[in-house]
């Protein structure tokens, strides 16, 4: 037979070791947490804005052009889903949010 080589072994005692330091990290990682604090609670965000609301935001961001909403969709009451102003305002806000995101994804 031939003699053993010295790299097999080598090989075994490095997949020993790091068997050993993952072991040591994973037993010491329910430690570490005892020193984190409880996070805070997320506070609740509520946009409501109001069609005066959103022409002062307009002209301050863009005083050339001003507030410019053709379809009257900050000025229509109860135009969807028999929510009322701010509501619609805040849900077409969160739509534009969300699907701009997507759109600058693609």
């Amino acid at each position: 037979r031939w003699p053993r080589s010295i790299f097999g072994t080598q090989a075994k005692l490095k997949a020993a070791e790091t068997r050993m330091k993952l072991a040591v990290a994973l037993a010491v990682l329910p430690a570490a947490a005892a020193f984190v604090g409880p996070a805070a609670p997320a506070a609740e965000v509520r946009m409501q804005e109001s069609k005066s609301d959103l022409e002062a935001l307009a002209k301050g961001l863009n005083p050339t052009i001003g507030f410019w909403d053709p379809l009257n969709v900050a000025g229509a009451s109860g135009s969807l889903y028999g929510f009322n102003n701010e509501q619609t305002i805040a849900w077409y806000r969160q739509g534009g949010g969300k699907h701009g995101r997507g759109g600058l994804a693609g």
